[in-house]
């Protein structure tokens, strides 16, 4: 059992959906509402908001028709349908297909500035205090066997450049906040569009808090 989840491929957020076909040009004209949270380059400039400069175009633009399609559902719907970012209501309602395409050919046209690790300690169960670069790296590149979490490399590459044909965005240098913060929503439910197979809820549910912290810093500096 143990080897059939680990060889579950990680995807924050992966979806197998068709291949964007955008415009980068024409989405230069369209990101003006986007560069006040994600800066004009898709690098923004605090861990709120997340960068989105190089995550691949059909990841990034799986994520805007979600976030739309959310934002356009109603009632019981809202629980069910895209992805839930309340802070986007209403940006995105107006956009036709071709717009979002465009918007995610311009921002996967982008260059992500490296965030960054830091050193640092973290208290796993047994109490004691280990590296957190350390096991940040042996969780990315190999899981944890004993707890079933499988390595990120299978979706996300070495480097973590991820797959941008196949929809696995690139997490080297993304805000180590904001991959913490999306690792435990994955784990606890709060986001649910990672596909039919539950890719990124499989491999979170088994996370510890210390193990989100520890892989989170890891990728932040990995490149």
């Amino acid at each position: 059992m143990k080897k059939h989840v680990l060889t579950l491929l990680i995807a924050l957020g992966a979806t197998s959906g068709a291949y964007a076909a955008g415009d980068a040009t024409a989405g230069a004209d369209k990101v003006a509402v986007c560069a006040a949270c994600h800066g004009s380059d898709g690098n923004s400039p605090a861990p709120t908001f997340p960068k989105i400069a190089g995550l691949g175009e059909a990841y990034l633009l799986k994520q805007l028709q979600d976030i739309q399609a959310w934002d356009k559902a109603t009632g019981e719907d809202k629980a069910s349908i895209g992805r839930a970012i309340p802070e986007m209501t209403g940006i995105l309602s107006g956009m036709s297909e071709q717009d979002l395409a465009d918007i995610a050919a311009f921002y996967a046209d982008q260059t992500m500035q490296l965030s960054g690790s830091k050193e640092m300690t973290v208290k796993v169960n047994t109490g004691a205090d280990v590296d957190a670069l350390e096991l940040g790296e042996h969780l990315y590149r190999a899981g944890n066997l004993e707890t079933g979490v499988p390595a990120c490399i299978g979706c996300h590459s070495p480097t973590g450049q991820g797959n941008a044909p196949a929809a696995y965005p690139r997490l080297g240098g993304q805000y180590a906040e904001y991959i913490e913060k999306q690792l435990k929503a994955f784990r606890g439910g709060e986001r649910t569009n990672d596909g039919d197979a539950s890719i990124m809820r499989m491999a979170a549910k088994h996370l510890s808090d210390a193990e989100i912290k520890a892989v989170a810093n890891y990728i932040a500096g990995l490149n």
